[in-house]
Order: C-alpha cells, then structure tokens, then sequence
C-alpha cells in the first residue's frame, strides 16, 4: 500500500511576487532513498463563473506571459491576505470586469498541478451578475470583457478557444453540479 515520502529537509531557494521556489528532499518509502523535489509554493486562487440572469458568462481575454498568447478565462486570481475564497471570488469579479451579483457558491476545489503546486484553486458561481462599476485591473492586467452565452461553452472548450486547463476545470464543477437545458 502506498505510504506518504517522509521529508528529510526543506529549503527556500527564491522568493517572488507570487510564490515561493523551495526545493524539498524526501525519502521513497518503498526503496528508501533520499531525492530531491521542487515546488511552488503559492497561495490559494479562485475561479469564478459570473452568470448574468439571461444565462450569459462574464469572460475576460487577457494576454499570457507563458504562452506569449492571449486567453479567453473566467475571472480569477490569488487571495488577499485575510480573504475567505468566497470574499475573493467577489473582489477579483468587480476588479476585472467591474461586474457583481449574488452571494458567491462553491462549486468545486482542485489542485492546480499537485506534482508541484501546494495551493488549491476554488471555483465559485456568482449568479445575477450585472455591471456595477468601471474595472480596477491592477498594473499587470489589461483585461477585454467578453459576455457569452453558457449554452456556447462547451463548444468554445471543444474548439480550443477555452484552453485555460483550471477554466475548464471550473467549467466542469458548474456542468457536472448544475448543468443547464439543452447541455449534453
């Protein structure tokens, strides 16, 4: 049966604006060598699927410094120290796309990239989103609002417009727990 890998030690190699690099020696429980790992330790994010009453998606473009290309996303980011996920679901939706609404619900949480990432990414839906204000986009983002209809979804994911793996992630917590008329 499979056993957790002891840690023999944990180091800190660099520290950036929005993760640490540490670099971590565990012991193989099963052939008892020591070998070296290397994560990203980073806070938790959140994803958010706006829905305006009519059954329309708030989707933001915004160019991707790792893929040198643009993306088409939900909102989303990193919590603010003191934020419950639910706070920062509503604080990232009205920052990026100057859009609220009701009270945010928990679709589903998942590991980013459990191999070398220690934080979870939350996925709430945000119903009843109406615009409310101007966007506040910190100095890195240069965000286009998109409005879609959540019946055009899962063809944009099939078609690779929608390749953000945690947007179809979230996307899939919202079909797979609410689903909608006419989805497949």
């Amino acid at each position: 049966m499979a056993q957790p890998w002891p840690r023999l030690s944990s180091k800190i190699l660099n520290t950036c604006r929005i993760f640490t690099l540490k670099q971590e020696i565990h012991r193989s429980p099963r052939t008892g060598k020591a070998h070296e790992f290397y994560l990203l330790d980073s806070g938790d994010w959140v994803n958010v699927i706006p829905l305006t009453s009519d059954q329309k998606v708030i989707l933001v473009n915004q160019f991707r410094f790792g893929t040198k290309d643009f993306s088409l996303e939900i909102p989303g980011g990193m919590l603010d120290s003191g934020d419950s996920p639910a706070d920062a679901a509503k604080r990232e939706l009205i920052e990026e796309t100057g859009y609220g609404g009701s009270q945010p619900i928990l679709l589903g949480v998942v590991h980013p990239n459990p191999a070398i990432h220690t934080n979870r990414c939350y996925t709430y839906l945000i119903e009843n989103a109406v615009f409310q204000k101007q966007p506040e986009q910190d100095s890195t983002e240069d965000v286009e609002v998109e409005i879609i209809p959540l019946a055009d979804i899962p063809k944009l994911i099939q078609d690779g417009v929608i390749t953000h793996a945690l947007v179809i992630a979230a996307f899939y917590w919202y079909f797979s727990n609410i689903g909608f008329k006419g989805y497949k």
